[in-house]
């Protein structure tokens, strides 16, 4: 299975994974960015699904952000993530999270609390899974690293993290998220607990004007070179 990274997602061969998407975040509250947070999410959403021709699309949860109400615009934003697999042939199917309390008012296709695909299983992270894989995609703690003084969305992996398996945490696909710094963060300060060994997450960053994966060394080394 090739594996592959773009715009905060991830390709598992024929499988598109993206997680934390917040559909709703910025329609209401103190936020000054109404912004179109959620015609970004679509068209990068569409964009991604017209790139990889995936068989099926996945939401590592949190497809939702509001706990209790769901923004009107939120029908209309997941009806436009449903048409870009539609269009593509794809299937969408949702792992929630602990934001997606709502996710029946807005969403009745497939919905799986853990989804194999080969070996690995994908799912929000948020719980212990129940799922024995050698590798797990998660995402849940949208990580994001400092370079430079710049703080970018980051994936993060690591081996023998869960029971022996690999993990691998994406970035929030939603960019209102500023997400958490990881640089100088310990096991204990994830939220998820599949992260058992911070030293060892490797941070890569995709580079959308070079369209390319920037590659550092695991956090625990990564920290000296600062």
């Amino acid at each position: 299975m090739t594996d592959a990274y773009d715009d905060r997602a991830l390709v598992l061969g024929d499988t598109l994974v993206v997680a934390d998407l917040h559909v709703g975040r910025g329609t209401g509250g103190s936020l000054e960015l109404p912004v179109g947070s959620s015609s970004d999410v679509v068209e990068r959403f569409r964009s991604l699904v017209e790139r990889h021709d995936p068989d099926e699309a996945v939401v590592a949860g949190d497809l939702l952000h509001s706990f209790q109400t769901v923004p009107r615009t939120v029908e209309t934003t997941v009806a436009g993530l449903r048409s870009a697999c539609r269009e593509a042939g794809a299937r969408l199917l949702v792992t929630p999270g602990n934001h997606d309390t709502m996710l029946d008012s807005v969403w009745d296709g497939p919905t799986e609390r853990e989804y194999r695909v080969g070996d690995t299983v994908v799912c929000h992270g948020h719980e212990v899974p129940e799922t024995d894989a050698d590798r797990y995609v998660v995402g849940h703690d949208h990580p994001t690293i400092r370079i430079e003084g710049q703080r970018r969305p980051c994936y993060l992996v690591g081996t023998d993290q869960y029971r022996g398996a690999e993990v691998v945490m994406l970035p929030s696909f939603n960019r209102l998220n500023a997400g958490v710094e990881v640089n100088d963060m310990r096991a204990d300060d994830f939220q998820s607990p599949l992260l058992t060994d911070a030293d060892r997450l490797e941070p890569s960053v995709w580079d959308e004007s070079g369209r390319e994966t920037l590659s550092f060394p695991p956090l625990g080394e990564f920290r000296r070179m600062l």
